[in-house]
């Protein structure tokens, strides 16, 4: 018999429906896994079992009552950027480690009325800021593939929980790649929505137009119904797109039809190079593609390097602007003084050259790539590097650089605001020195193209299925584990 935390959330919700498990008993066994599990590999900052057993006897009451929503009862996790009224809140950071919010982020409050049970807060690299996660709370999230290596960040803790089935999906947010990045890193789905889908009311800002919040799941399907719930705007939005039929999930039940699909595999900065194991997931992706019958085109990376820095410049502005305590600055890590740092450089007109260069290139790209349906890359130049690896030498400026030889992908879809979705197809062959690792590769969208995204990964999934594919996790954490997740 398959193992309730072996299901995706679909099958989980088909087994609450049918009353062959009550969401108590579906939560209470996930909380022993998060319990013997979760530490080992850095996945929660808190764990409110308390809270999520309660909430599992109401959804079992709207379950008896007849209510039949798609998720109703399944477990989830919330990314410990997300605000969560009466839970801590901790952005990844000893300066907010006791900070416990009284309002909702807007997805939360979907995600509380559609009935998902969360089990606590995952983890998260300070204020989200960096493609690994680590911290001074909880210390590093670890794939679950080999503990000794990065999760990938910055949403590092939601995608090692939904890899080692702590929660079958989870909430990720994404400002330059924090979802796909460690869905890559976990061998599992990763979407980044459209700008504007999912809204960042009712406390948060979407200045900048970069980040976004979205599923982490183990299958397309789950992602979809994940990203129904959280696509409902508020009163306030300033990037509303309207939800209009048919459903994502019902767009993942959709035959895509025949496809024009843009590939490269170039970094689009200067002196970073795929690694082998990125090209060859690339390679076997493209396969796929063109067996299910599309046409598969090779094109020069689009995106020009110019890009970057005016990328780093809205970035670190951001980081700048936030309200640190000038006496507190010495609780934030080096990598966090360098970004505010950074930013505190740039000036007014620096940024708004910043905001309007990016806007125009993103627009001219869009403009000459609209002959493709969809565009292809690794999603990640490496497979998931050693935990240590990024800030071995201690300079915040040397972990940035690797940071880029790292991910240098997925930022430019943030800056376009189009949708994206990072797919486990790849798992390298393990070696006398190292362990079999996911690896993913990346279609990307057109603008508002959600739904027709889904349809093409929900075809990928049928033809070349992950589902078999479980990471060796162990319920002893790794001999330089640090840090353990609190409770609210």
């Amino acid at each position: 018999m398959t193992d309730l935390h072996e299901l995706d959330a679909t099958d989980q919700a088909d087994l609450l429906r049918r009353r062959e498990v009550s969401s108590v008993e579906l939560v209470g066994h996930h909380l022993e896994r998060v319990d013997s599990i979760g530490p080992g590999l850095g996945a929660f900052v808190t764990v409110t079992a308390d809270e999520a057993l309660s909430a599992a006897a109401e959804a079992d009451r709207r379950l008896a009552s007849g209510d039949l929503a798609s998720l109703l009862g399944v477990p989830t996790a919330v990314k410990d950027l997300t605000a969560t009224a009466g839970v801590r809140t901790t952005m990844g950071s000893a300066l907010m480690a006791d900070h416990v919010p009284d309002v909702d982020a807007h997805v939360v409050t979907l995600v509380r009325a559609a009935g998902l049970v969360s089990l606590g807060k995952t983890n998260t690299p300070e204020f989200g800021l960096s493609s690994y996660t680590d911290n001074d709370v909880v210390g590093p999230a670890r794939t679950p593939w080999d503990p000794r290596r990065t999760a990938g960040g910055s949403s590092g803790g939601a995608a090692a929980a939904v890899a080692a089935g702590l929660v079958p999906l989870a909430l990720g947010s994404d400002g330059g790649g924090s979802i796909r990045i460690p869905a890559s890193c976990c061998g599992v789905v990763g979407f980044k929505p459209t700008r504007g889908r999912v809204s960042a009311g009712p406390l948060g800002s979407e200045w900048s137009g970069l980040a976004g919040d979205g599923p982490l799941s183990r299958s397309v399907r789950d992602a979809a119904a994940l990203l129904d719930v959280l696509a409902v705007p508020m009163p306030g939005d300033t990037r509303t797109l309207p939800v209009v039929p048919p459903t994502f999930t019902e767009w993942t039940r959709r035959e895509p039809g025949h496809l024009r699909i843009a590939r490269w595999d170039d970094p689009y900065l200067p002196g970073i190079e795929a690694s082998p194991e990125s090209v060859a997931a690339w390679e076997h992706a493209s396969r796929v593609l063109v067996d299910l019958g599309h046409e598969v085109v090779d094109v020069d990376g689009p995106f020009p390097a110019e890009l970057e820095p005016q990328f780093n410049r809205v970035w670190s502005s951001g980081m700048a602007a936030a309200p640190v305590p000038q006496q507190a600055e010495h609780l934030l890590r080096a990598t966090t003084r360098y970004w505010r740092e950074r930013g505190a450089e740039v000036s007014g007109a620096e940024l708004a050259a910043a905001l309007q260069l990016l806007e125009s290139t993103c627009r001219d790209v869009l403009v000459r790539m609209h002959g493709f349906d969809a565009w292809l890359t690794p999603t990640l130049a490496l497979p998931p590097p050693a935990v240590e690896w990024f800030e071995s030498d201690g300079d915040p400026a040397a972990a940035h650089r690797r940071e880029l030889e790292f991910t240098p992908y997925t930022a430019v879809y943030n800056m376009a605001g189009v949708p994206a979705v990072s797919l486990p197809l790849h798992v390298t062959e393990a070696t006398s020195s190292r362990p079999a690792l996911p690896v993913g590769v990346m279609l990307a969208g057109r603008p508002y193209g959600d739904g027709p995204l889904l349809s093409l990964a929900a075809q990928v999934e049928q033809a070349a299925p992950w589902s078999h594919r479980r990471p060796p996790v162990t319920t002893q954490p790794p001999a330089d584990h640090r840090g353990t997740a609190g409770t609210a």
